[in-house]
């Protein structure tokens, strides 16, 4: 994740109050439970609820998620992915990774970098958004043996 993170174009965005890194988390938690409240997204993250308000803004900020308020409790904010594709979206969607590849690698070798994406593309076919929450309810049903 890391990696990825030291890949994602950072021109015109400022300072925010949130990490890159946990607003991919709550970007990827949204992408698997659409619909959902931010009370919800920050009982499954493990973040407070404040720093996923902080995320959901920056996040609707940039286009990549819609909000509504919930009919039913008009304090609660529920939340989907963008319908459309906002700009800063595509451009941090096509940003190369290779940069930031070579630079984790200690290598430019062309070759090293395309098989390290290759292997990166195998891991995001298999490893969705819900093979972390299978891997969530796998430990938390899990006996503590320490």
């Amino acid at each position: 994740m890391k990696i990825g993170e030291e890949a994602i174009p950072t021109d015109g965005v400022g300072q925010h109050s949130t990490s890159d890194r946990s607003v991919l988390i709550v970007a990827s938690d949204i992408r698997a439970h659409p619909g959902g409240s931010v009370g919800q997204i920050a009982e499954r993250t493990g973040f407070p609820q404040s720093k996923v308000s902080a995320c959901v803004a920056r996040l609707r900020e940039a286009g990549a998620i819609d909000t509504t308020v919930d009919p039913a409790d008009r304090r609660r904010l529920m939340v989907w992915p963008a319908e459309r594709i906002s700009p800063r979206v595509a451009h941090v969607r096509s940003a190369p990774i290779d940069g930031a590849l070579a630079a984790a690698l200690g290598t430019d070798d062309p070759r090293r970098i395309a098989e390290v994406v290759a292997a990166l593309d195998t891991l995001a076919r298999h490893l969705t958004p819900q093979a972390l929450a299978r891997l969530r309810t796998t430990s938390d049903s899990s006996p503590n043996t320490d």
